[in-house]
């Protein structure tokens, strides 16, 4: 079990980060980075518990990537208090937060992209110019910097872990990529930072789109064709307050190609603005 006594490891600088790095290094201690963009919740907290079950020592790493967002998205308003952040983490025994400025992630002259095309290029990438880029450039910085054995995200973006897996085996780098299923609220909605831009009558709507994607899902696992049920899940979306609905797939589960009936392993996904706040989730389908 975790100590919430334990002292937490604060770096905002990456030489002391390094030379802690390879202190547990020269123990024989492995090391597990959760990265996040902070405003914590219940779902980072699992990641990091789950952490503790991957390695000995569990470093999360707080940066809001200006590099992933778009010209007209939420970078100014999204949600940061690194002090409630940080005592979130002392209680689930984390070892160390790595609190990294903009200017120490991007010096001055920084010059260097990351382009995975493939698993970035529809869904999320067809509405998102740059956002994958931003996303693998940075998530590359920080292991980088960290030098985990494994890395951990949620499954709530699954195109994005398919992007950060398939960046990290292109570029030979030695570092396990784990997925960790989705945390959600009693009523189905995915935990995500972004839920606390929803008023109160968005919320009580909100948890429409778990059900709908549930809904797709158990049609595919029943042998039904994917076209309409996609088709009969847009209309309820819409209905539900959801507009636009910027997709809703049904994707094969280990390359993200389209499919027209569920045969292996396959998700349903979904990306759909409730008000001004973009939520996405996606649900296996359980053949």
């Amino acid at each position: 079990m975790p100590d919430p006594t334990s002292p937490l490891l604060h770096f905002d600088a990456l030489a002391p980060m390094r030379a802690q790095v390879r202190a547990w290094r020269s123990d024989g201690e492995t090391i597990v980075l959760v990265p996040t963009m902070g405003a914590l919740h219940a779902g980072h907290l699992a990641l990091v518990e789950h952490a503790r079950g991957l390695g000995r020592r569990v470093v999360v790493s707080i940066f809001v990537n200006p590099t992933q967002f778009g010209p007209n998205e939420d970078f100014g308003r999204y949600p940061r208090d690194i002090a409630a952040d940080l005592g979130l983490l002392r209680g689930v025994g984390t070892d160390a937060a790595w609190v990294p400025d903009t200017a120490t992630m991007y010096p001055e002259g920084f010059s260097t992209r990351i382009k995975v095309t493939g698993p970035s290029e529809d869904l999320c990438g067809a509405f998102r110019p740059g956002h994958f880029s931003g996303v693998a450039t940075v998530v590359m910085k920080l292991v980088n910097q960290v030098q985990p054995d494994a890395a951990l995200f949620g499954e709530k973006d699954f195109q994005q872990l398919h992007v950060i897996r398939r960046a990290m085996r292109d570029l030979d780098r030695d570092v396990a990529i784990h997925g960790m299923p989705t945390l959600r609220e009693a009523d189905g909605l995915a935990l995500s930072s972004r839920n606390r831009y929803l008023n109160p009558e968005e919320r009580i709507a909100a948890p429409r789109l778990h059900a709908v994607l549930t809904g797709i899902a158990e049609g595919l696992a029943a042998g039904k064709d994917a076209g309409p049920l996609l088709e009969e899940g847009r209309t309820l979306l819409e209905a539900a307050g959801f507009t636009p609905v910027q997709y809703l797939e049904a994707r094969d589960a280990d390359t993200l190609v389209p499919i027209a009936r569920a045969t292996g392993p396959a998700r349903v996904l979904a990306a759909a603005y409730l008000g001004r706040t973009r939520l996405i989730d996606n649900v296996a389908v359980a053949l």
